[in-house]
């Protein structure tokens, strides 16, 4: 499995990816101090090999304290990550840049948000209803997601592309 966190500086969003398929198998977006204790139930009950948390970059713009606070609980997560069961915990934790996530998902320095969410509905849902979500008697790849959990779930995307699938082939689905 893959767990991908999009920080941020009161709440993150997480995702368990499955490795094989990258089907989503669990996510939410929950309180930092929750995520932190929760990590090691995570771990404990799914075979979590990578994790992929995304990164802070400056671009010469002044930001404000909400962008320092979320810089330490992405450390927090980091942290956490390395010393659960460290012997046999999780081999790899990347940071993944915002950058990396445009250019592997939408080949553009441009896009935006809602650029990166139909980049992910035309890999993994490309004919499903509602943005690839579905309805609740018939979900599809991506019900239930929200706004943060979709930036999670391209961090781990990402993640696989650029780490785990370096021949640059996609999964087929």
């Amino acid at each position: 499995m893959i767990l991908a966190i999009d920080p941020g500086n009161i709440e993150s969003a997480y995702v368990l990816i499955r490795e094989k398929d990258l089907e989503p198998v669990k996510f939410a977006k929950i309180e930092n101090k929750a995520l932190l204790g929760y990590l090691r139930s995570l771990y404990a009950n799914y075979d979590i090999k990578y994790a992929a948390i995304e990164m802070v970059a400056s671009y010469g713009m002044a930001v404000g304290a909400t962008v320092f606070e979320t810089c330490v609980w992405i450390g927090r997560f980091y942290e956490t990550l390395k010393n659960i069961d460290s012997e046999w915990g999780i081999s790899d934790i990347t940071y993944i840049y915002r950058k990396d996530e445009k250019m592997n998902l939408c080949g553009s320095m441009k896009a935006k948000d809602s650029n990166i969410i139909q980049a992910l509905i035309d890999r993994f849902a490309p004919n499903a209803s509602n943005k690839g979500k579905g309805t609740k008697k018939n979900p599809e790849w991506f019900y239930g997601f929200k706004k943060d959990i979709w930036q999670a779930y391209a961090v781990g995307v990402t993640y696989h592309d650029m780490y785990l699938n370096k021949d640059g082939g996609l999964i087929e689905n």
